[in-house]
């Protein structure tokens, strides 16, 4: 026996390394017994039955990074309108905390136009006026709230269920729960515009405390779709998949003499590569698509756009894929530049949405997918009745602090009532006055839309039943949205 290997007997002998591996071991078997999961040689992503009959099959969730401006795009405040230019009361500011503010700020009402959509009413800024048109197929939700005030901490709370990094998130957690419909692409698919990633980076698409096989795999809409897909120079995909078929039974043999259910992960993931080569350039190609839909979302191939990542998550859930996330940067509109002006820069990061996020809904509409897919928007907190002061009266330009007590988003598709118009906020949109919308209420009824349990779906680890929702049953499956 040599020094090394005498170490890793050692190393698997005590009772933390134990323990790690009684856990996966635990969740393979939960994986095979109490969803059904489909045969091993299919891989951890095959198709696996839901806890219940689900509504939508898969999600397609549009994260506008930086908060988006609820009172401005979704939540009209004719009182706020009268005041504008006033202090804000005293009330409103003591004990409280502000990412930039400071002193007394003023009141700041909006300067864009609202007006009723559809049959529902519901109103729509004049920024929106695509969106408008699609109005009755949304549940608009204008009472959220979360308990985060700073990007990165809200982000992660939203999409992972926990403030800090290390927990798996939503797409992680839905991978895991069903697998996907496609074994020649990856379950859950990350595509970002804005020219940034968010605040939190791509924890908000790891895997976490989950085996590795199910973090998000981004994808890139100029150049190599994914990064080091390609052979190296000089290697043939005959030599590739003689060189994978060498290195899976290697990784075999090291799994049956340790027995670490990661190795099988390992393997997956080569396997998985090797057939994304095929069918990855293939399926993110939008330029295939005929030139009625790219009038209809305003892609144009090779760009790097928000547009072009709608028209590409049609493309990946018609093809399969369980989860896919859009990642929108420049919506953090503090009025410090003219950059983060809502007067000067908002109605551009609306137009760059507005068309292709109604296409979306249009396009799966006609094809009979919109019913199975379900569509989620928003950011991770709202922005200020208040004109945010950090440069004091000195600043030219207009915006609104962080806003964690009251913000919008809407939902469509699968399992989703259209024309829904849930909860509000008060009369200056600072607090939510009825039904309020936490992020774990938004996580419970993901799952349960998925036909996933979210109070029973669970993973273990260091020695708890981890869940999306979190550790209390606080998260509440919101059914006045549901049809």
């Amino acid at each position: 026996m040599t020094m090394h290997s005498g170490y890793e007997f050692v190393q698997q002998q005590t009772r933390r390394h134990f323990l790690s591996g009684c856990q996966l071991g635990l969740a393979s078997m939960f994986l095979g017994s109490a969803r059904a999961a489909a045969s091993p040689a299919k891989g951890p992503l095959a198709p696996r039955r839901p806890h219940y009959p689900p509504k939508a099959k898969s999600v397609i969730y549009l994260h506008m990074a930086g908060g988006p401006s609820q009172l401005e795009l979704f939540d009209p405040k004719p009182e706020l309108q009268k005041h504008d230019g006033a202090d804000c009361p005293q009330h409103l500011l003591e004990g409280k905390r502000f990412a930039f503010i400071k002193g007394v700020p003023q009141l700041l009402g909006t300067p864009y136009e609202f007006s009723r959509a559809g049959q529902s009413g519901t109103w729509v800024s004049e920024l929106l006026p695509r969106f408008a048109e699609i109005a009755d197929d949304v549940a608009i939700i204008r009472s959220m709230t979360t308990e985060e005030f700073n990007h990165a901490p809200a982000q992660l709370l939203l999409h992972t269920g926990n403030a800090r990094l290390g927990s798996a998130s939503m797409g992680s957690w839905a991978t895991y729960g069903l697998g996907t419909e496609n074994q020649d692409l990856p379950g859950f698919v990350v595509l970002v515009s804005g020219n940034r990633t968010p605040s939190a980076g791509k924890s908000l698409w790891g895997s976490g405390f989950l085996p590795s096989v199910y973090q998000g795999v981004q994808c890139r809409t100029q150049g190599e779709p994914v990064l080091f897909l390609r052979n190296p120079e000089g290697m043939s995909r005959s030599l590739r998949r003689k060189t994978l078929d060498a290195l899976g039974d290697l990784n075999r043999i090291d799994q049956q003499r340790s027995g670490n259910p990661d190795t099988l992960s390992r393997i997956e993931q080569y396997e998985l590569a090797f057939r994304m080569q095929a069918s990855v350039p293939e399926v993110m190609d939008i330029s295939r698509e005929p030139d009625s839909v790219h009038s209809m979302y305003g892609t144009e191939p090779g760009k790097l756009s928000f547009a072009n990542n709608c028209l590409l998550a049609r493309r990946l859930v018609e093809n399969g894929v369980r989860f896919v996330q859009l990642y929108d940067w420049g919506w953090d509109h503090h009025g410090n530049a003219r950059q983060t002006d809502i007067r000067l820069d908002l109605p551009d990061r609306a137009r760059d949405i507005d068309r292709p996020m109604a296409a979306l809904i249009k396009d799966l509409k006609q094809r009979g997918l919109l019913g199975q897919t379900l569509i989620i928007w928003g950011g991770e907190f709202g922005r200020t009745p208040m004109r945010e002061n950090r440069q004091g009266d000195k600043t030219e330009y207009y915006g609104r602090d962080h806003h964690p007590e009251a913000f919008t988003m809407w939902m469509a598709g699968g399992g989703i009532k259209g024309g829904v118009n849930h909860g509000a906020t008060d009369d200056i949109g600072y607090y939510v006055d009825r039904d309020p919308v936490t992020p774990r209420d938004v996580q419970a009824t993901l799952l349960h839309l998925l036909g996933l349990d979210p109070y029973a779906f669970h993973y273990p680890y260091q020695g708890l039943r981890q869940r999306l929702i979190g550790p209390t049953d606080e998260g509440r499956i919101v059914s006045e949205l549901l049809a």
